[in-house]
């Protein structure tokens, strides 16, 4: 009981800043922290990037190999995505199996590469029901400090760009993860992804963890050239269609400036 009134105690002066149109780090409501992105950190990956957003930072590396295909798609590459929430990178996180929150990480990022076409999975096929490249990405956070949604699925993207595949021997059907070649992976667009979080009647871009545990929701959204692709709506309050309809819209606008950190 006296959890939730301190609680409500912080959100009710956070509301207090967000009326003024500020917030606990100065910024304005719509801004994100400082945002790098640096390639190559992984020597054995095959891509690999490490993005920092404020004080979340969250590695991704690319592991390829040659897997059978998926009986529905016989001629189509495969994707994975795991993500790994760290107990180094926040109390919060426990070891062991993954849990909700981490299984919903790595689905929204994986949806948000699936449904926006942004590889050209044909060409990953080596021969039809048999053998095709599979892609799988692995997200372990560093430390997290809110946001990681938008955070990981940016970091993915980067190590994506980032992939050169192994070396494929088709008569041995053997790879050679020592031997690089200069193929890259077959990207057609760029996905972004923006959550949006909403508190009392205000919306917040990329929010700290002090900010993001008092959010009454959150949708993260994904688009490719201003197109929708995804959306994933987070926490226990509804979202109006008004709501919706704003959270969509600043979304696509912010995700033009994230795309250009690329």
């Amino acid at each position: 009981m006296l959890v939730n009134q301190m609680k409500n105690e912080r959100r009710s002066h956070l509301l207090k800043f967000l009326e003024k149109g500020l917030r606990y780090d100065k910024r304005k409501l719509d801004e994100f922290r400082e945002i790098t992105v640096e390639l190559g950190v992984s020597k054995n990956a095959e891509g690999s990037a490490r993005v920092k957003l404020g004080d979340t930072e969250i590695i991704a590396g690319i592991k390829m190999s040659v897997e059978k295909p998926y009986p529905d798609t016989p001629d189509d590459g495969n994707l994975m995505v795991g993500a790994e929430l760290s107990p180094m990178s926040s109390p919060d996180f426990e070891s062991g199996p993954p849990g909700t929150q981490a299984v919903e990480l790595a689905r929204v990022v994986d949806r948000g590469i699936r449904e926006s076409k942004a590889m050209d999975t044909k060409t990953l096929c080596i021969e039809k029901g048999e053998r095709v490249w599979t892609t799988c990405i692995d997200l372990v956070t560093i430390n997290a400090d809110g946001n990681l949604i938008d955070a990981a699925s940016l970091a993915a993207l980067a190590a994506l760009r980032d992939t050169k595949l192994p070396e494929y021997d088709e008569k041995e059907k053997k790879l050679d993860y020592k031997s690089r070649t200069n193929k890259k992976l077959p990207l057609k667009k760029t996905p972004i992804a923006i959550t949006v979080y909403k508190i009392g009647p205000h919306y917040l871009i990329d929010p700290t963890a002090e900010e993001e545990e008092l959010i009454d929701a959150r949708l993260t959204v994904t688009t490719s050239d201003g197109k929708l692709c995804a959306m994933q709506k987070g926490e226990n309050s509804p979202l109006t269609i008004e709501d919706v309809d704003k959270m969509v819209s600043l979304a696509i606008h912010k995700a033009k400036e994230l795309a250009k950190r690329l």
